[in-house]
């Protein structure tokens, strides 16, 4: 990938997108019932005889494209992603392809043209949004399940994939320049990879330095935005309504989240976040080396929400004294920090740390463990006077001296000027993943930094240069508190970190009857039905039973519409805290002992869920669910521990 065709993008950080179609006349309400979005079509199974009709009244006479681009310019955003097509097939531009599109509404006229232009006047990059799902072409398949009266006799989806070929075409000729195509959509099962790269390259072909997501292909693990390994990927991830924990180290990505609980818009939800709350989303979502794409959902008039209005505004007003800390930055070079978030750039004479403060000190003093060059200079970036800061050194950490009031009660930001590049040490890691333990735990710490040793202590002490030195993993075999910082020539270096280790009583196994036989595999009970999520069984008759040999989800009668319930045993090797998955699309369950360990219920793609639980060596009762609506059909179930690495659970542990 070149990265001067990433480079924009990676400056901008922050971007609007756009959901407008036809599902604004709606406004989210369908008999009687007020919780719709863009979806409406087929959260309300509406037929599309009934559907075609909203173009007649889709007249958005208070559409101004200038206004609408002006507002994101002006709440700091750098580029606008809009809808040309979402999943209904109604296209919000001139095409040639359909008459399914604006120009045969009332309106007549085309907003993207119109968006174009005033973007370039603003200077935004203009990028569209594009669903490769179409629930109103004739060759899209598979149909909504729901439309008995739609058969896909005669549909040729690769015919299909030549009319979507045809518009990318137009949106890639008539308007422009386009920063990125943001594909959706791409889920179901008649959509794959070789469509995607082929999708790609064809994209690239038009404008080699567009920008494109990796929905574009068929590996996106669900809402977390990834991509399985192996699978095609596009130019970045695309975590939805949520923000990695972590960041993802390696990875371009970007955030797409509504500003209320729907993407269309929706009359009745006044759910809102607050500005405040975008702001430090913003934040944390560029701290971790991330894009944020807020989402607009204009009514059917043409107009932005007034809410919407007045957050951009607001966030607006921040960004203008606080930019500087989110364009153009990198992540941040800390773990963690207890009072905000930090980004960073490179100067020409070294380095500057932007400190986001969220909890501004009741003493007025800032402390940044760990930092080991000497600093230059500090200041508020809302002081227009940039008077300097107090700044000492205390040990391994900077203390910054502030005000004693917050100039920004969301987020102040203190410019941090260092001489040479970020010399950071962090504390120490736990590489331990267990904090709880049946019988006795090893603790494994480490540091990224050369040249240091690891000191620890027990309890509530803090460690010192006297405390013990970790050389090889700590056994710990009752509960404990470990502190533990990193030193340098007898001197800290680090903040210290501290994990409370607990040791639980297991769950006990069974204890059979005497002469009681377990056979290998488990039971398991087919169901066909359409659900949103798992069933009460209980009222269910099976369609099939009998025994497997584990979560084949076989035999069954068809691809979509069934569940399945499996029960029985599995034979724990050796009494341990165990962790157990499920990983499904679409939803899961899994108890131990009639106990919840993993909820992964609901209608999603492929997504991976976990719990733990401490158990005993022996039998212990297992069951699974899962449920099929449409899409793809996976369920794996794996099992770890701290003495077994993550694996399938093997079917030699499984019985009835």
């Amino acid at each position: 990938m070149q990265p001067d065709r990433m480079s924009w993008w990676r400056n901008a950080r922050f971007g609007m997108f756009i959901h407008w179609g036809l599902y604004a006349v709606p406004a989210g309400e369908w008999n009687g019932k007020t919780g719709y979005g863009e979806w409406i079509r087929n959260s309300a199974e509406i037929p599309l005889e009934v559907y075609d009709q909203f173009r007649s009244r889709f007249n958005p006479v208070q559409f101004d494209a200038d206004g609408w681009v002006k507002m994101a310019h002006d709440a700091g955003m750098k580029y606008i992603v809009i809808t040309s097509k979402h999943h209904d097939g109604f296209c919000m531009f001139d095409t040639k392809q359909t008459d399914f599109n604006i120009m045969t509404t009332p309106f007549k006229r085309d907003p993207m043209k119109e968006l174009a232009a005033a973007c370039k006047k603003y200077g935004l990059k203009f990028c569209f949004y594009h669903s490769i799902m179409d629930w109103h072409h004739p060759d899209y398949l598979p149909r909504r399940e729901w439309e008995k009266d739609r058969g896909a006799k005669g549909a040729d989806f690769d015919r299909y994939v030549a009319y979507m070929k045809a518009q990318l075409k137009e949106l890639l000729t008539n308007y422009g320049d386009i920063g990125v195509l943001w594909f959706d959509g791409e889920w179901e099962n008649t959509w794959n990879d070789k469509y995607g790269k082929e999708i790609y390259q064809y994209v690239r072909s038009l404008q080699p330095d567009i920008l494109i997501n990796n929905r574009v292909g068929a590996g996106r693990l669900d809402m977390e935005g990834l991509t399985k390994e192996g699978a095609f990927g596009g130019d970045f991830g695309t975590p939805e309504q949520q923000i990695p924990a972590t960041g993802l180290p390696g990875v371009d990505w970007e955030t797409c989240m509504t500003m209320n609980e729907h993407w269309g818009y929706n009359r009745a939800d006044k759910n809102f976040k607050t500005a405040g709350e975008m702001i430090r989303m913003l934040t944390d979502i560029a701290s971790k080396g991330g894009n944020y794409l807020l989402n607009v959902g204009p009514d059917a008039n043409g107009l932005f929400p007034p809410e919407s209005v007045d957050r951009l505004a607001a966030i607006g007003q921040w960004m203008q004294v606080n930019g500087a800390a989110i364009y153009g930055t990198k992540a941040s070079p800390f773990r963690d920090l207890s009072w905000g978030r930090c980004t960073q750039k490179m100067t020409a004479a070294g380095s500057v740390l932007y400190l986001h403060i969220f909890d501004w000190p009741n003493n007025g003093q800032l402390e940044l463990p760990g930092v080991l060059n000497t600093p230059e200079e500090a200041f508020l970036l809302a002081d227009p006077g940039k008077t300097k800061l107090k700044i000492l050194r205390k040990g391994d950490a900077l203390v910054i001296y502030l005000p004693l009031k917050a100039p920004d009660s969301v987020n102040s930001v203190v410019a941090l000027y260092l001489h040479g590049k970020p010399d950071l040490t962090d504390p120490p890691e736990f590489k331990t993943d267990f904090n709880t333990f049946v019988d006795s735990l090893q603790v494994v710490l480490a540091s990224e930094r050369d040249n240091v040793e690891i000191r620890y202590e027990t309890g509530k002490s803090e460690p010192l240069n006297s405390s013990r030195l970790y050389l090889y993993p700590v056994t710990i075999k009752a509960t404990t508190t470990l502190n533990a910082r990193c030193f340098r020539g007898g001197k800290p270096v680090s903040g210290t970190i501290t994990r409370e280790f607990v040791k639980v009583t297991p769950f006990q196994a069974l204890s059979p009857h005497q002469g009681t036989a377990f056979n290998t595999g488990v039971r398991f009970e087919y169901y066909e039905g359409t659900w949103d999520s798992l069933p009460d069984f209980r009222t269910l008759k099976p369609v099939k039973e009998g025994v497997v040999a584990d979560f084949l989800l076989t035999p069954r009668g068809q691809d979509d519409l069934f569940s399945f319930k499996y029960e029985g045993y599995v034979l724990i090797p050796q009494s341990s805290v165990y962790v157990f998955y499920t990983g499904s699309d679409d939803g899961s369950r899994l108890w131990i002992d009639d106990h919840q360990v993993v909820n992964n219920d609901g209608l999603h793609g492929l997504a991976e869920k976990s719990g733990s639980m401490a158990l005993a060596k022996g039998y212990h009762k297992i069951r699974v669910a899962f449920f099929e609506r449409t899409g793809n059909e996976n369920l794996v179930v794996y099992v770890r521990s701290q003495y077994l690495p993550k694996q399938k659970l093997p079917r030699e542990w499984l019985y009835h």
